[in-house]
């Protein structure tokens, strides 16, 4: 595993990591909203497609070739789709953290919604040849 992976690895508790695809225009603006409301600075990110990415899916025993989904990892665990992008809500505290009640809605449901944006992100938000350099004050937070 590469180092930076198995070096967060050791730290989920404090800083779980989100894998979002890294060529799409929606996951990108994803992670750059996260990065803005994230205050205490506890998420870390990698984008599947990076060797960092891909060894943590790997370890996760998650399909690596599978960039139409959002991973993150923490503690408990790695959740996918609809859970991920939960989880990584409530991190940043209110009122982002109160989407939290929206996981009442069976996952099967939010799964379907979540797939259907999935399909259609390149048309609707276009995509990047490769992943973009995060801003310098964010790179610390990048592992890959």
């Amino acid at each position: 595993m590469p180092g930076d992976a198995a070096g967060a690895l050791a730290d989920l508790a404090a800083h779980p990591i989100l894998l979002f695809d890294g060529v799409c225009n929606l996951c990108h603006g994803s992670v750059r909203f996260l990065l803005e409301r994230d205050r205490a600075a506890r998420l870390r990110f990698a984008p599947l497609q990076s060797d960092v990415g891909r060894a943590l899916l790997a370890h996760c025993a998650l399909d690596a070739d599978a960039l139409d989904t959002v991973v993150l990892i923490d503690a408990a665990g790695a959740h996918a789709r609809s859970d991920a992008a939960l989880r990584a809500l409530r991190l940043l505290g209110a009122p982002w953290s109160w989407s939290w009640v929206l996981a009442a809605i069976p996952r099967p449901l939010r799964d379907a919604l979540y797939a259907f944006v999935a399909r259609h992100r390149y048309r609707w938000f276009g995509r990047k040849d490769a992943c973009p350099l995060p801003r310098p004050e964010w790179r610390a937070r990048f592992l890959a």
